[in-house]
């Protein structure tokens, strides 16, 4: 391992780890344009992330992580410009978090941003019948409760057909019962409770599914993978999943920067699994 990886590393325990991996996440090639509203209020806007020059570029939505009460889109720069720098264009949205919110409110805002991708994409060189859904931990619930239950983009105008596959990172799929005071208030009443398990949406219907997690997770059991992803393959849909031996629930995300790609393949599975399912609506 070179000197540089390994203050990386050190950096990355010691450090800012979202600053250093932000500071050296890719410019040239990559255009950037921020906060632009999906809708009025608070964190209702986004930033797009674009190969320059793109033409009929496939386009991600990524929704980030922060057990649902924190983080911001400006955090997750290096996962924007990487994807980018790779031909994908990129919108990573803020929405409303706990306690301002609850339940399914930040679904909700993911909708409406997938929506705003869709209608909006196509003047940053997107092609929004290439669209994915990609979200990392709390994100990675979100974004794979958006893909298989088809409520919340029926609300938004739009359906299951308009996404060409969902790409899950470290996210909780099946996490009932809650025993956290916090989750089970963020989730409440316990009767709604199921309406937040991703696993009991599973149809057909659903799109094409990429799980990625690693085996040394701490904070979301990487199990949730494993049973989603045999649910998804009873049911006939199309679907990876890949646990890495001794990555950690941050190192998964960390991976998606270009500094970092040695902790595990997983930018590159997800940029794979996007140019196999091409256009679906």
């Amino acid at each position: 391992m070179s000197k540089f990886i390994l203050l990386l590393a050190v950096c990355l325990t010691a450090c800012s780890p979202v600053n250093v991996l932000n500071d050296l996440a890719p410019r040239d090639g990559v255009i950037t344009t921020s906060d632009i509203p999906y809708e009025p209020g608070a964190r209702h806007s986004l930033d797009v992330y674009a190969p320059t020059h793109a033409t009929d570029a496939p386009v991600v939505v990524f929704i980030y992580g922060g057990n649902w009460r924190s983080g911001s889109k400006a955090m997750y720069r290096f996962v924007g410009a990487a994807m980018a720098a790779h031909g994908v264009v990129t919108v990573i949205p803020d929405y409303r978090l706990y306690p301002e919110v609850k339940f399914p409110a930040f679904v909700d805002d993911a909708a409406r941003a997938t929506a705003w991708t869709r209608a909006n994409i196509a003047r940053f060189g997107g092609n929004p019948h290439r669209m994915f859904l990609m979200g990392h931990s709390a994100g990675g619930q979100i974004a794979t409760l958006l893909a298989l239950d088809p409520e919340y983009l029926q609300a938004v105008g739009l359906s299951q057909r308009d996404v060409c596959g969902v790409i899950g990172l470290a996210g909780p799929y099946d996490f009932l019962p809650l025993t956290d005071p916090l989750l089970q208030n963020i989730f409440g009443p316990e009767a709604d409770w199921p309406r937040s398990q991703p696993i009991d949406y599973v149809t057909p219907q659903a799109p094409p599914v990429l799980l990625l997690a690693g085996k040394d997770d701490t904070i979301v059991d990487p199990n949730n993978a494993v049973r989603l992803a045999a649910k998804l393959r009873t049911a006939g849909v199309p679907v990876t999943d890949t646990l890495y031996d001794g990555l950690t629930h941050q190192e998964l995300i960390g991976a998606f920067s270009g500094a970092l790609t040695f902790l595990a393949p997983a930018r590159q599975a997800a940029l794979k699994f996007i140019a196999d399912h091409g256009a679906c609506n």
